[in-house]
């Protein structure tokens, strides 16, 4: 385990939040809740049916006597529920009897439970699509006050590496926006360094990255790169912040030396902003699987509430590592 997850898994100890699992009946997220448990940084609620959540747990010998189990159409709450959600959604055309479907799936009626302030967090996406997990948070949860784009990012860390801050990096977006406009990275960026302060606790050096530094080659790509720079200049002046750079001119000194001379962030680059998601989702497997680096997420920002996705493909490590993000989140949210 790094640094890093230790890091903040102390953090998350300090004042325990309470996380919904809604995909209860998966071996990964059930030894997750087990470790949350035992390592006592998280309390846990699992969504789901009892009889199979515990067949799982047993079959597995995973202990989850500490968690709460909540089964849906059992719940006291689900009919304070099925009005909730049809009253936030009526006037797009909900009608109560299609409510009463959509609140027996754990996800959603995950989501109400953060909504009602009966947990302070969720995390889904190691069954459900990055859209299943986040429809929901955004019908129900809506966005944060002061944003203008929900964003996915990735914490990596890389062992043994002295690139980044120690290691550490944000890549983003990672898991959601396909292609964003200037505009649209230029609101990326500013998220994922504010997303780096709260949670790795350094100052953000971001990178704006592309196929090309500082006008080494022009296009329509690295154009839009170069203006969503210019707009995050102007939006957070105090930021450091550079593009268009590659990722060797982003992240190693020496690179930067020659290609970048005058970059403000010098090759520190700690905060990775990808072009659109091709690129930040090849990026983030590559050195997740060759470098053997941590990978968090895609983890979310810009939602009223914590709420992070999964990879389909994490272990029951990167669940548990999420779910002490998710709580420190939470935590930084209520400061």
């Amino acid at each position: 385990m790094s640094k890093f997850i230790e890091e903040i898994k102390y953090r998350a100890k300090k004042d325990i939040k309470t996380i919904v699992l809604p995909e209860a009946e998966d071996v990964r997220i059930l030894k997750a809740a087990q470790e949350a448990m035992d390592e006592a940084f998280a309390n846990i609620i699992l969504v789901g049916n009892k009889e199979k959540i515990l067949e799982v747990a047993n079959q597995n010998n995973i202990k989850i006597e500490k968690a709460s189990i909540v089964e849906p159409l059992k719940s006291e709450d689900y009919e304070k529920y099925v009005n909730m959600f049809y009253e936030l959604r009526k006037h797009k055309g909900m009608t109560e009897e299609k409510a009463r479907e959509f609140i027996c799936d754990p996800v959603y009626f995950g989501m109400m439970m953060v909504k009602d302030e009966k947990a302070d967090g969720l995390v889904s996406g190691a069954v459900h699509s990055t859209s299943d997990t986040l429809r929901p948070a955004l019908q129900i949860l809506k966005t944060a006050p002061d944003t203008k784009l929900v964003s996915a990012f990735f914490i990596m860390v890389v062992p043994d590496c002295e690139y980044g801050e120690n290691g550490t990096f944000i890549f983003g977006d990672s898991g959601l926006n396909q292609n964003p406009n200037e505009e649209e990275l230029s609101e990326i960026a500013i998220s994922s360094s504010k997303s780096f302060k709260k949670l790795v606790g350094k100052e953000p050096k971001v990178a704006m990255l592309s196929y090309s530094t500082h006008g080494s080659a022009k296009s329509e790509l690295t154009e839009k790169v170069i203006n969503a720079t210019k707009k995050v200049v102007e939006k957070m002046p105090e930021l450091l912040v550079d593009g268009e750079l590659q990722l060797d001119a982003a992240i190693i000194p020496e690179v930067a030396k020659s290609k970048a001379p005058n970059s403000k962030i010098k090759g520190e680059a700690n905060v990775l902003i990808f072009p659109d998601l091709n690129a930040g989702n090849i990026g983030y497997k590559l050195v997740q699987r060759l470098a053997k680096a941590e990978a968090y997420g895609p983890l979310c920002q810009g939602i009223a509430k914590p709420v992070n996705d999964l990879s389909r493909g994490c272990n029951a490590k990167d669940v548990a590592g999420v779910i002490a993000i998710t709580a420190v989140q939470a935590q930084e949210q209520d400061h």
